[in-house]
């Protein structure tokens, strides 16, 4: 994104978010200087959370990983949300998977996500984060065609690697973003000879993916899943579930636009671009409730209806869609935006994990949506 979005954009994940390694701090909100694109969280360090009053298209961008198949034209999924070769229960964990999506507090998973985050990271931060998106490929110096050539390559590498992971997963819709994390880098990186800037959103749908894995990762290996699980309330049972397919070559989660596009932009606004988010915004998350000044309890009182309504926005949306990926992304982010505002009568830094998984689910939606419109 060569402007900022309505509503800002995350940065992509950036390593040292994994199990193990410190949590994100600084602030809620976007960057206060536009950039082309989201960066991964800094190898070690807190990162802003860019999530909040820039736009969720730019959650997309975060990670930006690509790999190998699906072009525009390509795949054969019309909308089902996943292919029509089902995978042996044997081999996929989450076969059984078939309740409510609700808040993760443990995934196996999550470890060895890490390490191919950050070693996507490092090809991209040479260059491609600040690269212009809108220049198409026939307009490229030999330099810039040579660095979008080598993230493509590191893109491919981590969409193959997600295979694995999206097998282990014991939920479901850790399994389905590994598989849109997949079809998206790979859409991308066969992009890359041709690329236009809509083949953007495909990075911008891809890498969004990938930070929704990272923030739920995050949130169960600060404790803050497992403190907070309890928090939202259970939705319903799903009345269909996506097919697994084939996971070594997931369809992208569908090819026309979903009845929700229409939507989910203005929907995901109602929050990002009210004025009690926007003073809200500019809050320290690194401090806890017990520690918080009357202003900063005002502001929070002040957000806290806005965040609800909010939330059951996107419930009453996901429920418009036939696909049930979708239904799983909003959903996802529906129950950890809940959590998220029970949790502040309490509120600990690590809920900053909460906050980020319920902000970056449905963003996935964002450019495929725009992707899928052309």
């Amino acid at each position: 994104m060569t402007q900022p979005p309505t509503w800002g954009e995350p940065p992509p994940q950036q390593p040292g978010g994994w199990p193990g390694q410190p949590g994100q701090g600084g602030q809620w909100g976007p960057p206060q200087q536009p950039r082309p694109t989201p960066v991964p969280p800094k190898k070690g360090g807190a990162a802003k959370w860019a999530i909040g009053a820039v736009s969720l298209v730019a959650v997309i961008a975060v990670t930006a990983v690509v790999a190998v198949s699906c072009t525009k034209s390509g795949g054969t999924n019309n909308g089902s949300g996943g292919g029509t070769t089902s995978a042996a229960p044997s081999d996929v964990a989450s076969a059984n998977d078939k309740g409510p999506v609700g808040i993760i507090t443990e995934d196996p998973s999550c470890a060895p996500w890490g390490p191919i985050n950050d070693t996507l990271y490092d090809a991209e931060n040479k260059g491609w984060l600040q690269r212009d998106p809108a220049v198409p490929a026939s307009s490229w110096t030999p330099d810039i065609q040579s660095q979008f050539e080598a993230v493509g390559k590191a893109m491919r590498n981590a969409a193959d690697q997600a295979v694995s992971l999206a097998k282990i997963t014991t939920h479901r819709v850790m399994r389905e973003l590994y598989g849109q994390f997949t079809a998206y880098l790979r859409a991308y990186a066969d992009s890359i000879p041709r690329y236009t800037a809509l083949d953007d959103n495909l990075a911008r749908a891809g890498s969004t993916a990938g930070n929704a894995i990272m923030a739920v990762c995050a949130a169960i290996s600060s404790g803050s899943a497992a403190a907070r699980s309890a928090l939202a309330s259970t939705p319903g049972s799903p009345s269909s579930i996506a097919p697994i397919g084939d996971l070594s070559n997931p369809q992208r989660i569908f090819n026309t636009p979903d009845i929700v596009c229409a939507d989910i932009s203005a929907t995901l606004d109602q929050l990002l671009l009210s004025s009690a988010f926007k003073s809200w915004v500019n809050t320290d998350p690194k401090i806890a409730v017990s520690n918080w000044s009357p202003e900063q309890q005002a502001l929070t009182a002040a957000v806290v209806p806005v965040m609800t309504s909010t939330a059951d926005s996107l419930e009453k949306l996901a429920q418009t869609s036939s696909n049930p990926m979708v239904q799983d992304f909003i959903q996802l982010g529906v129950q950890y935006r809940r959590a998220y505002v029970q949790a502040l009568q309490t509120y600990q830094p690590s809920d900053q994990d909460i906050y980020a998984a319920g902000q970056r689910a449905p963003g996935v939606l964002l450019g495929a949506c725009k992707y899928a419109a052309g």
